[in-house]
């Protein structure tokens, strides 16, 4: 593409652990030039102050969040940022020519109503949020490719919608007998300090946390009522693994035909997903592992059937980071650009 073709790419928040990804992902991608870091508490540091082990790749300042610079210099800008914040940047930036991925949940919600009742907030971008699109490529990848702003989905209705979507879509399950149990890993809480997340507290322990009220119920609700064709609640409880990244999870249904065997859900599976490039289907009798995914922007599914219990069984593992995240976010920005799909993102773990 050479350099004069490279499109000028910025990263609001760039601090964080979705921030340090996506540094490291555009660095290597073919199509962008890192151009911009902004944050607020550690504006006016190198960003190899924050992490020395990219110094010898990354020569960038974080610098202060002037949103005329920003669009001024960037052409495309992801927000990577604690909720709340996205909302009151993007109209500036879109208004300037930006396209904007943002990475917080404020622009997931096609109803502003349920963003406020589950996050809180005073939201009056209500025309603008609703051109934003939800930021799923598998499910809305024509949408995304014609959109100036997009809502990246979390990480875990990442997992939990992947597994789900073609029982849904096909009509195959009883949608309120949907039951998603997942755990992630402790990078999911982000890099700030929190009690919860030290060594000695998660370490060889095991939990659940946000039981019957984790915010991203209502995002998954959405989405399934979406597929569904009416509404739809499902039941979500989240766990923290004692590991840095990963996300399971395992999602529970009663099929409508209980004639269903294993292979032909693998074979509805692997249709549904034909075109997806980042998400493999797993043979019978494999169930995927967190490690898989790891450093990857893959989802590995694997599926059973119950024939005792007339449930499906559905496992997909992802690394919470990257398809949970910044992968996804540059798997959305390529489509955007009319990119490949798989451009610039990694297909194979490190491993062990």
């Amino acid at each position: 593409m050479g350099d004069m073709g490279r499109v000028p790419v910025g990263i609001v928040g760039a601090s964080g652990y979705g921030g340090v990804q996506l540094v490291r992902l555009l660095m290597e991608h073919p199509g962008v030039e890192l151009v911009y870091l902004g944050g607020e508490s550690s504006a006016g540091k190198p960003f190899s102050d924050l992490y020395p082990h990219l110094g010898h790749v990354v020569d960038l300042m974080i610098e202060p969040i002037d949103l005329e610079k920003i669009a001024s210099r960037c052409r495309v800008v992801f927000l990577s940022l604690p909720n709340g914040l996205a909302y009151k940047m993007a109209p500036t930036l879109l208004e300037k020519g930006c396209k904007v991925l943002d990475l917080s949940a404020d622009y997931r919600f096609a109803d502003l109503d349920t963003y406020t009742s589950w996050y809180g907030g005073d939201r009056t971008d209500k025309e603008l949020s609703a051109t934003a699109v939800y930021g799923l490529p598998e499910l809305y990848r024509d949408r995304i490719a014609q959109a100036q702003l997009v809502g990246c989905p979390g990480c875990y209705p990442t997992a939990s919608l992947l597994a789900l979507s073609p029982l849904l879509k096909q009509g195959l399950i009883l949608p309120e007998t949907a039951i998603i149990d997942a755990k992630s890993g402790a990078s999911g809480g982000g890099r700030q300090a929190k009690t919860n997340l030290l060594l000695a507290e998660a370490d060889n322990s095991l939990g659940a946390y946000g039981v019957a009220r984790h915010r991203h119920t209502p995002e998954i609700e959405q989405i399934c009522s979406d597929l569904a064709g009416h509404e739809v609640t499902v039941q979500f409880t989240p766990h923290l693994i004692p590991m840095v990244r990963g996300i399971l999870a395992t999602v529970y249904a009663t099929l409508r035909d209980p004639g269903l065997v294993r292979e032909d859900l693998i074979t509805i599976y692997n249709a549904f997903y034909r075109n997806a490039p980042w998400v493999k289907v797993l043979s019978g009798g494999i169930y995927p592992q967190t490690k898989w995914a790891c450093g990857t922007n893959l989802c590995y599914i694997g599926v059973e059937v119950d024939p005792r219990t007339d449930r499906v069984i559905v496992m997909s593992a992802i690394d919470n980071l990257m398809k949970g995240q910044a992968g996804q976010a540059l798997q959305c920005l390529n489509l955007m650009m009319g990119w490949d799909e798989t451009l610039g993102l990694p297909n194979m773990c490190f491993y062990p």
